[in-house]
């Protein structure tokens, strides 16, 4: 694959990688059965404030970022794509999707949900155009305090649930599912959508470790 080719690759599964993720995360707010961590805390936001939940996303996400600069991290292409595309292609999901009220049907769109949020995740994350503003908090936290990524990464979205959750956002057994599934659904998707490269190395997943890759947004 050339140098070019690789590129446009990259491009495209950047933004289709983010787009589905907005998608999924409209599919688990009309399954109504619980919301990923942030998606939590977008909801309770949404409530209070009248906007879209997408809305709230990309606002969050901007002030995210801001707190990227005492911690000297170094936004990419993917950072600032991340803040703004989920949060439209989540609205614009939202404003097609019809709202389940069957339980029959909300458990299938839960599911949904959640394995595309995964292939999602990995789409975006292999495209190596930087991490995700939320991401790169708990990296960035990670390097400046020396405490480990899981103790990070537990904190932050603990305390984002619980004030979510405070808000009137929705905590249920989505939330569970998603917390315990998204880890194993992105390493999976990760090794799928990996992008070959022209050096020795046979592909390139992500920039660092999967483990401090496999955050969330």
């Amino acid at each position: 694959m050339s140098a070019q080719d690789r590129l446009g690759r990259r491009l495209v599964q950047l933004y289709t990688g983010l787009t589905l993720y907005g998608v999924s995360s409209a599919l688990l707010v009309e399954a109504g059965l619980g919301l990923e961590p942030w998606g939590v805390l977008h909801q309770g936001l949404a409530e209070h404030t009248g906007l879209g939940i997408g809305t709230v996303s990309i606002i969050v996400g901007a002030a995210v970022l801001l707190l990227w600069i005492p911690l000297r991290q170094r936004p990419g292409l993917g950072t600032v794509s991340n803040v703004f595309v989920i949060g439209l292609a989540m609205n614009a999901a939202l404003a097609v999707v019809p709202q389940a009220h069957a339980f029959a049907v909300r458990i299938p769109l839960m599911a949904a949900g959640i394995v595309l949020n995964g292939a999602a995740t990995g789409l975006y994350i292999a495209a190596s155009f930087g991490p995700g503003p939320r991401d790169g908090l708990m990296t960035g936290l990670h390097r400046r305090t020396g405490r480990s990524i899981r103790l990070i990464r537990t904190a932050i979205e603990v305390a984002v649930v619980v004030t979510g959750f405070a808000l009137g956002g929705t905590v249920g057994v989505g939330t569970l599912l998603y917390a315990v599934s998204i880890g194993p659904l992105a390493q999976l998707f990760l090794k799928v959508f990996a992008v070959p490269v022209a050096s020795g190395r046979s592909t390139v997943v992500a920039a660092g470790s999967p483990e401090h890759a496999i955050l969330r947004r």
